[in-house]
């Protein structure tokens, strides 16, 4: 594949061939010499093109707790019969969001794809990897860990652990006087919170990076004297307009959520995705989480799972909550998620590349022809789920722009023209 020049937000970028971590030699030598080095105390692991090692190595850079996959053999994720599918979708052509012509192949380099596993109808039809990224080998997901956790809590919602109508307040007397105080839970999993709190990213004085130095997710200067730890960060937070009047995405509100799940069960994140999700699906790898300083987990986006892994919650999700003949997720939560919320309350969030979308229970949900709900990270992260195609797509991504804004006219009409090819076939 022949190196380019992309342009993103007026700036040039190495694009994803000319990018490779293994060209570049990040980290390689013992030790590596000192241009090549990428640590955490620099706080430049997330800048492009370090990104391209450093999502599929979190854990040498963060500290973390481990998802245990439990003592079962892995399940299978069977290879289709015949092998002709990879081919075809490698042949396959479509027009991205400004009509401009595409390769899927093309489309893969030009999203900066570390790795992309495809199941139709439960089998594996397409599983690539990039850069340093192997399928053991977690990397990873941001914001689709967003997914993961809502999930939890609307199955604990569905035991009657926790009520969807209670006040965060109610559960932590401790958020009294803060945005959450009188924030439902319901609203939380909506991301329908009035908080004054910012999350563009690339705005460095956004509140998203405080909340990052407060989880330590970001390294601290030495004159740090803010908060130390995300709970801490969380009691800081004040109100800023109505509950409930519209969609507003902030990662805080998962935080908030999982810090609930945490006070109500009595287990950690980590904890409850092993006994709940790992270690009934038959996952193939340990993930795990980053933590911050007194060890809770980053539940808005802490999670590096490996690409196999991902694709088993999508296929999971896929089929109703249930895995080989066994419900995991309830239905009726599955359901939940499917039939979205209200898009009017989601249109004024202008998301101009997601019309007609809404969110629910921490999922993106399109109301499309193909019923197609995702979990979405930053740079590039995706969980697809079409259960009219009865597809799932599993990706990873280092792309050098955050913002999903970036490689959707790409990513959608791709996953889109996908569908349509394995529908057809």
């Amino acid at each position: 594949m022949k190196s380019r020049t992309l342009e993103f937000e007026g700036a040039p970028y190495l694009d994803g061939a000319a990018s490779d971590p293994v060209a570049l030699g990040w980290m390689v030598g013992s030790p590596p010499p000192a241009a090549k080095q990428i640590r955490f105390e620099d706080d430049s692991f997330l800048e492009f093109p370090k990104i391209r090692w450093s999502l599929s190595h979190m854990r040498e850079l963060l500290p973390t707790a481990n998802v245990w996959r439990g003592s079962g053999a892995p399940s299978g994720i069977e290879a289709a019969a015949g092998g002709t599918a990879a081919a075809g979708i490698d042949a396959l052509t479509f027009d991205d969001m400004h009509g401009r012509p595409y390769s899927w192949e093309q489309s893969l380099y030009d999203t900066y794809t570390d790795g992309i596993l495809v199941l139709h109808r439960g089998r594996r039809v397409y599983e690539r990897y990039f850069g340093v990224l192997q399928p053991q080998l977690p990397h990873a997901c941001f914001s689709i860990t967003k997914s993961y956790a809502a999930t939890l809590a609307a199955t604990l919602i569905h035991e009657h652990v926790l009520d969807q109508d209670k006040t965060v307040a109610h559960y932590l007397p401790e958020m009294a006087g803060t945005a959450y105080q009188d924030a439902t839970l319901r609203q939380v999993l909506d991301m329908q919170i009035g908080v004054a709190y910012s999350e563009l990213y690339s705005d460095p004085q956004a509140h998203i990076w405080a909340y990052a130095r407060a989880g330590g997710l970001r390294a601290r200067g030495a004159d740090y004297a803010g908060p130390r730890n995300f709970y801490e960060y969380l009691r800081t937070l004040r109100k800023e307009g109505e509950h409930g009047a519209a969609f507003s995405y902030k990662t805080v509100n998962t935080e908030v959520l999982c810090w609930v799940m945490n006070r109500v069960s009595g287990i950690s994140l980590p904890e409850l995705l092993s006994s709940r999700i790992w270690s009934r699906i038959g996952c193939e790898q340990d993930a795990y989480m980053s933590v911050d300083s007194i060890g809770v987990a980053m539940g808005g986006a802490g999670l590096s799972a490996s690409l196999r892994d991902l694709a088993r919650f999508g296929e999971l999700l896929r089929c109703e909550g249930a895995w080989r003949g066994t419900q995991v997720i309830p239905a009726q939560v599955v359901a939940d998620i499917r039939g979205g919320a209200e898009p009017a309350k989601f249109a004024p969030a202008g998301y101009t590349l997601l019309p007609g979308y809404s969110y629910r229970n921490m999922w993106w949900v399109s109301h499309n022809d193909l019923g197609t709900f995702e979990g979405r990270g930053i740079h590039g992260q995706r969980l697809y789920v079409a259960p009219k195609a009865e597809l799932v797509i599993a990706r990873f991504a280092s792309h050098p722009i955050a913002s999903s804004v970036a490689n959707d006219p790409i990513t959608l009409p791709a996953f889109a023209a996908l569908g349509l090819f394995l529908m057809r076939g």
